[in-house]
């Protein structure tokens, strides 16, 4: 691993397909929201990985990338925690993609378990595409331009992740040998002065002849700790340290989070695609009327029928959405027959409108401000393409693409 340890970077995006429901909520935003706090934040509408997909018609693509800014903001996502931004108004993501599939070999992308898959779901559509094929190679060069440390992902997505922990590390090994790397190093290391370097040396020796990982630890940590060295020569040593070239792009690390279960209406996976979602901004009677008619259990015939509640994809709500007390009373009551399914229901449908009720208010202060959103999305931008810049230059000065 040659990410530094105080790398409090996060990188993560979303592509604009239409409004957000309550699976999304769950199953990222609300992450989001606590990282924001936790880390310097990169959150971008991947407008550009929606076209690897939906290519033939993309005429929907700006109306659902400020849907999901405004659903982001009323969620929760603050832009003076985190950066809000769209990734084709940095040019830089593009640029970066472009120089990484120059070193990237065909069969690393082929074998992304995703790129099967997602042939077989998606059928109908024609994706026999360098873009289709190459959208990781384009999901690492989002995270590198940044140098993330971090990337939030569920399990299913850590491959991903260990793609552009490879592409780092490829693009390093080429290009990271500066022509005077050693002499930069010594040069370094005297920086840190007599005792520090000494001690640098030392566990640098341990670890590239005996493969000494707790030297190696060690010495990253006495890196960290290092006043007097810029972000340069701390690349370099800890490139230097592992037996590399300096670390132009840090390879960033899987933020595992916790995949909430949030149900569909229906009891499967909550989606688009399946006709089962409650929508962020959907309006309240019609939130009342999905839950009011979802399915119950089949046995529940009749009122006087018991039945078992986790058989009924209300259960999975109260799971979610209710207390340990309510919890009793729903799987007491359907067991025994003492509650009808809409007694059951009505619990869900006063917790799920009371969690949206911020959110649609929020969301109606935004929709009623356009010139805030756009204004919140510019600076966003702005920064993101400062940070995006450097590393750009960076990029091409390692890969002699500077020319004076």
């Amino acid at each position: 691993m040659n990410t530094p340890a105080d790398n409090r970077r996060v990188v993560s995006g979303m592509r604009p397909t239409g409004r957000l429901h309550l699976g999304h909520y769950h199953g990222v935003l609300k992450n989001w929201i606590r990282l924001q706090h936790e880390y310097d934040c990169f959150f971008f509408v991947a407008d550009w990985h929606a076209l690897t997909t939906h290519y033939e018609d993309p005429s929907a693509v700006p109306e659902h990338v400020w849907e999901l800014v405004i659903d982001w903001l009323a969620a929760g996502i603050n832009p003076n925690a985190a950066t809000v931004f769209i990734q084709s108004r940095v040019m830089e993501h593009a640029e970066l993609h472009l120089l990484l599939s120059m070193i990237t070999p065909l069969g690393w992308l082929e074998r992304v378990p995703t790129y099967k898959d997602q042939q077989e779901k998606l059928k109908e559509r024609d994706l026999s595409t360098y873009g289709f094929l190459g959208y990781p190679l384009l999901q690492s060069a989002d995270i590198l331009i940044y140098k993330a440390g971090w990337v939030p992902v569920g399990e299913d997505q850590v491959p991903h992740i260990e793609l552009t922990r490879e592409i780092a590390r490829r693009f390093n090994h080429l290009y990271g040998r500066e022509p005077d790397f050693e002499a930069k190093a010594d040069a370094a290391i005297a920086k840190m002065g007599k005792k520090a370097g000494k001690l640098y040396r030392e566990l640098r020796r341990r670890y590239q002849e005996q493969g000494d990982d707790e030297a190696l630890a060690t010495a990253r940590a006495l890196l960290e700790e290092q006043q007097n060295l810029s972000l340069g020569d701390r690349e370099r040593l800890f490139g230097y340290l592992e037996g590399m070239g300096r670390i132009i792009l840090p390879e960033p690390q899987p933020l595992l989070t916790e995949a909430a279960k949030v149900p569909g209406l229906d009891g499967q996976k909550m989606s688009k695609s399946y006709g089962n979602t409650i929508a962020l901004r959907e309006d309240p009677e019609s939130i009342s009327r999905k839950i009011r008619t979802m399915p119950t259990d089949p046995a529940r015939v009749r009122r006087s029928d018991p039945g078992n509640p986790e058989k009924c994809p209300v259960w999975a709500f109260h799971q979610l959405y209710s207390d340990d007390k309510t919890r009793e009373w729903v799987w007491e009551g359907c067991t025994t027959a003492g509650i009808g399914c809409l007694d059951c229901k009505q619990p869900v449908i006063e917790a799920v409108l009371a969690e949206l009720a911020p959110i649609q208010e929020r969301a109606r202060e935004l929709e009623a401000n356009p010139a805030v959103v756009r204004t919140i999305v510019q600076e966003g931008c702005e920064r993101a393409r400062e940070v995006a810049r450097e590393t750009m230059d960076e990029v091409r000065g390692a890969m002699s693409l500077v020319y004076r």
